[in-house]
């Protein structure tokens, strides 16, 4: 009965295709919320409409903790469940739901309801259980993991770097907008993702050059953990297409002579 249930939630098309609109709808209605005329005239249909889905996304839970010892194959059912709860996932999956029960056991203030409220969002990260593309990115981004770690760590240093040097070579000129290393890491990382907002820019001839300089590192710079990923995603997408045609076998019908796919597994 178990792995029955288990297969149903992780492989019925019909569910996983009314959870999926579930979500989407859930984003659609806070976005709705935010225009004060819905707000005022729906609030009723948005109340309830939450209260539906955080009916079905905690049986949702409370069903895929119950069925953890079927996903996961060592430990002891008590571990497996523990195991769940603690997963990316699983972690998603509390937090979404949990802002509509603590203010009921708990009394919070009308700023604390609206950060809770801001947990609802996490929804959205639920579709990467149910999105193939999703779980192809995370993999992309797991297998990718040492060398982006390379290039944030590079990224900090220059980051540190550069603002540090542009601090001295501006504060004198500009006490207010350079006035400390921490207000000059600001410019750097606008200038270091070449975004440049504007608002803090060098006036020194040595800050000038140097800006030059980090904004032309950060041309090459921002391109190289793109790169990295592109290669991944597409030689990832390339293996799974060579999956499936290696996984095929073409079959002639004994009756009509006629040819068609046949998956070998």
């Amino acid at each position: 009965m178990k792995k029955k249930v288990h297969h149903f939630i992780n492989n019925n098309p019909i569910f996983l295709k009314f959870i999926y609109g579930l979500i989407i709808l859930n984003i659609l209605a806070i976005i709705l919320a935010s225009y004060k005329e819905i707000r005022f005239n729906y609030s009723q249909v948005l109340e309830n409409f939450e209260l539906f889905s955080v009916v079905i996304f905690s049986l949702e839970y409370v069903i895929r903790l119950w069925t953890a010892d079927v996903e996961y194959k060592k430990g002891s059912a008590f571990s497996k469940r523990i195991k769940f709860a603690t997963s990316a996932y699983g972690i998603i999956d509390i937090l979404a739901i949990l802002p509509f029960y603590l203010p009921l056991f708990f009394p919070f203030d009308l700023k604390v309801l609206r950060i809770l409220r801001l947990f609802r969002l996490l929804r959205i990260f639920k579709l990467g259980r149910l999105s193939k593309s999703m779980k192809t990115i995370t993999n992309v981004l797991k297998e990718t993991k040492s060398e982006l770690s390379i290039t944030v760590f590079v990224a900090f240093v220059l980051l540190i770097l550069s603002s540090t040097l542009m601090y001295y070579f501006e504060n004198e000129a500009q006490p207010e907008k350079f006035e400390n290393i921490g207000q000059a890491l600001w410019w750097s990382v606008a200038t270091l993702t070449t975004v440049g907002y504007g608002d803090v820019y060098p006036v020194t001839g040595v800050g000038k050059i140097l800006s030059a300089i980090i904004a032309l590192i950060g041309i090459g710079f921002i391109a190289l953990p793109t790169g990295i990923i592109s290669s991944a995603f597409i030689d990832k997408v390339q293996t799974d297409k060579q999956k499936k045609i290696d996984n095929m076998h073409i079959c002639e019908c004994p009756k009509c002579g006629a040819k068609h796919e046949k998956n070998v597994i």
